[in-house]
C-alpha cells in the first residue's frame, strides 16, 4: 500500500510552508505565534468576510442597550 501524497500549504500569516498532517499542531499555521497574530487581526477588525451585514445598526444598538 502506498502512502498518500503529503499536502503542503502556506501559513496564512507568514507564508512559510506547512505540511498538512496531524504532526502540524497549528495547521494551517506554522506556529502558535502565527495563529495568535491571525486571531488578533480578526478581533481588531482588520480581517472580515465580505458581504452584507446581517445585523443592522439599530439592532446592534438595541442589543448593546440591553447589556447596560
Amino acid at each position: 500500500m502506498s502512502k498518500p501524497d503529503l499536502r503542503i500549504v502556506s501559513c496564512p500569516t507568514c507564508k512559510k510552508s506547512v505540511p498538512w498532517s496531524e504532526k502540524s499542531a497549528f495547521r494551517p499555521f506554522c506556529s502558535e505565534r502565527c495563529k495568535l497574530i491571525d486571531l488578533g487581526e480578526w478581533a481588531e477588525g482588520r480581517r472580515s468576510i465580505p458581504g452584507k451585514s446581517v445585523v443592522t445598526d439599530e439592532k446592534h444598538n438595541e442589543f448593546t442597550e440591553e447589556l447596560d
